[in-house]
């Protein structure tokens, strides 16, 4: 029976030592990641961008699914935290050739490496190597199957803090694909974590399941209804190799009944602020003049991502480091 992965995820203290889902993480916890995410941004403006708080730790990036963007993000907040980064290419290593996964990190824990960031294809296998590896070793979950994208879901709330100041009261749209979204179900729990007032999740019903009212939220599946009033829009990535089966007739329908544009844009508030995780597909969720626009916070976005890496990174060795030493204390 597999273990609760909020439990796994947090030392005796109640620290952050693996970082796998949001689901079951308190408030305290989520604004203390969003605060030392803050001091770091900071950073990025001096010209020495590093700190110390990882030197002479072993960083695996462990990418099962290909992400540029999000690895790059991750191996530059690795390094401005002065960590020894190794990307692994999993297309040439020896889990291609049949060796097991458990097998792969036996050799990985062999060269002493101290935190492996993993992005897998399968929801639960960030998990499943928290349970398994060496118990010293932190895990960063950047992103698996349909289940949880947690780092992404942070960014986007540093994002809103810094755009908004607060999170009470606000009321949040997320339109799209919500049905294979790792990033949706991390934001929805982020968001009601932190108190805001509504979130709204928009988009067809193939695409919107009845079933996420249970986590709390809005179903919408008129555009105008869902974005009325709201003070955040977040579009999610239509993902186009879905588009030939049955969930939707086509890309220009999708975008005539729920693509972001200058027009349905102003169902929102005057000042709502516009996110999107990426890759954009222009004009198929949303249009070039929005994703473009004074509104438009996507670039903010990737800034901020490299900073809530930095923070979730830095917290995850300390909870190790210190639950280590309560061991051995006991010892």
């Amino acid at each position: 029976m597999r273990s609760d992965p909020r439990a796994l995820q947090l030392n005796e203290q109640g620290q952050l030592k693996h970082f796998l889902t949001l689901d079951g993480l308190s408030k305290d916890i989520l604004t203390e990641i969003l605060d030392r995410a803050e001091s770091f941004l900071s950073m990025g403006e001096q010209s020495v961008k590093k700190v110390p708080l990882l030197r002479g730790k072993t960083v695996v990036n462990l990418f099962f699914e290909n992400s540029t963007r999000t690895r790059t993000t991750f191996e530059l907040a690795a390094k401005r935290l002065s960590a020894d980064v190794i990307n692994l290419n999993i297309a040439t290593s020896a889990t291609s050739k049949g060796e097991s996964l458990l097998d792969t990190l036996q050799n990985l824990e062999a060269m002493q490496s101290d935190m492996f960031v993993v992005r897998h294809q399968d929801s639960g296998a960030p998990h499943f190597i928290a349970e398994h590896c060496s118990p010293n070793v932190a895990i960063i979950n950047a992103g698996d199957g349909r289940h949880s994208h947690p780092t992404q879901a942070m960014l986007d709330m540093l994002t809103i803090r810094r755009h908004k100041g607060h999170f009470e009261g606000l009321k949040v749209a997320i339109v799209g694909d919500v049905l294979h979204s790792r990033v949706a179900r991390s934001e929805l729990h982020a968001l009601k974590t932190l108190g805001v007032e509504e979130v709204r999740l928009v988009g067809p019903k193939t695409l919107v399941p009845e079933y996420f009212k249970e986590l709390g939220a809005t179903i919408c599946h008129d555009l105008k209804a869902g974005l009325d009033d709201v003070d955040v829009v977040v579009m999610l990535r239509l993902q186009k190799e879905r588009m030939a089966g049955a969930l939707l007739p086509s890309e220009s329908e999708f975008y005539r009944l729920y693509g972001l544009t200058e027009e349905t844009l102003s169902w929102a508030k005057p000042d709502a602020i516009v996110m999107h995780p990426g890759p954009i597909n222009r004009g198929v969720e949303i249009s070039s003049e929005v994703a473009d626009g004074e509104r438009s916070v996507i670039l903010n976005q990737v800034t901020n991502g490299i900073a809530v890496r930095m923070a979730v990174m830095s917290m995850a060795m300390s909870g190790q480091v210190q639950e280590q030493q309560a061991q051995e204390g006991e010892g």
